[in-house]
């Protein structure tokens, strides 16, 4: 066989402290040259997150865009209903009641002679004010007393499963007739603090089993072991780890919140006028739903189209954030 070259600039020596200083500044050459982008499966590449995930499946899913879109719409006009309307709410004109469409009046006139797109428009303010402010409200007791209880277990837990099944068998619109009905302050908190008061069990129970499920796993363990204390691994280990299912049903409940203050305010224990809400606009027009269809019609169809805006943003997330689903 022919000898290869010698080539001095890649020889190495076989003893001797020079060989081995050689060699190792090849292989500091070699891994300086080791890819570390997207194409790379070693440990350069950091792991994704759960939540990065879940906005990554978010972002490409169709029904999560279509809602997100519609919801963020309708807090747009919540926050400044003149930006699209000019007229006032309240101003109305007995000559034109239960008139149809007519020019700078798409949707009509209601029984009093208000303009019904101008109301339509106001009443979003009330219905994503009372579904926010009680979805956080539930959301924010539910998971402390749930999270609590299931951390700690013993006579806490036991006694907080006693108070969930009594508002468990409360009737949801049968208590609101008796407990709204006595409140005399026509503002949208009575019927915030009604939700929060009959809505935080179900959160409740949802945050207690998440949270005894996130403290059985090893890196709770670990963390216990070291001696971190109860605050600490409650909140920088349990807490992160075991809020996702919480997300997931105040999401879903949001619209059914909007849609039970509809339901109360028809019923008249709500708010009323000269509150503008969909379920007081709803109440007054049932009676002409045949001579004047379009005064229950618009109300009606914003507050469908609402709540099915938040129960579809809720299954999007659900859907992300479950990894059996995946």
């Amino acid at each position: 066989m022919p000898e290869q070259p010698y080539e001095p600039e890649g020889a190495v020596a076989g003893t001797g402290m020079g060989g081995a200083m050689d060699l190792a500044t090849a292989e500091g050459e070699t891994l300086e040259r080791t890819p570390t982008g997207p194409e790379s499966t070693g440990p350069q590449q950091k792991p994704r997150s759960l939540w990065s995930d879940a906005w990554r499946d978010l972002r490409r899913n169709p029904v999560f865009i279509i809602s997100a879109v519609v919801i963020l719409f309708l807090v747009f006009i919540s926050l400044w209903p003149s930006a699209i309307t000019w007229m006032s709410p309240l101003k109305c004109d007995l000559v034109k009641a239960q008139e149809g469409s007519q020019p700078g009046h798409p949707f009509g006139f209601d029984g009093q002679g208000c303009d019904v797109y101008t109301r339509t428009v106001y009443g979003t303010r009330t219905s994503v004010t009372v579904g926010v402010c009680a979805t956080f409200g539930v959301a924010l007791l539910g998971s402390v007393l749930g999270g609590l209880a299931g951390f700690f277990g013993g006579v806490s837990d036991s006694f907080l499963s006693r108070i969930t099944d009594i508002f468990f068998a409360i009737p949801v619109v049968l208590g609101g007739l008796v407990l709204l009905s006595v409140v005399t302050s026509n503002t949208v908190w009575p019927v915030v603090g009604f939700i929060v008061l009959l809505g935080w069990p179900q959160i409740a129970r949802i945050a207690r089993g998440s949270v005894i499920t996130a403290k059985q796993n090893d890196y709770v363990q670990a963390a216990r072991s070291l001696g971190a204390s109860n605050s600490r691994i409650l909140l920088r280990h349990i807490a992160p780890n075991a809020v996702a299912p919480v997300i997931v049903v105040a999401t879903i409940a949001l619209g059914t919140y909007i849609a039970l203050e509809a339901t109360l305010s028809f019923l008249g224990v709500g708010l009323k006028p000269p509150n503008v809400s969909w379920g007081i606009d709803i109440s007054a027009a049932s009676p002409y739903i045949r001579n004047a269809p379009h005064m229950l019609l618009w109300p009606a169809g914003a507050l469908a189209v609402t709540v099915l805006a938040f129960i579809m943003l809720g299954d999007a997330v659900r859907d992300a954030l479950d990894p059996k689903l995946r």
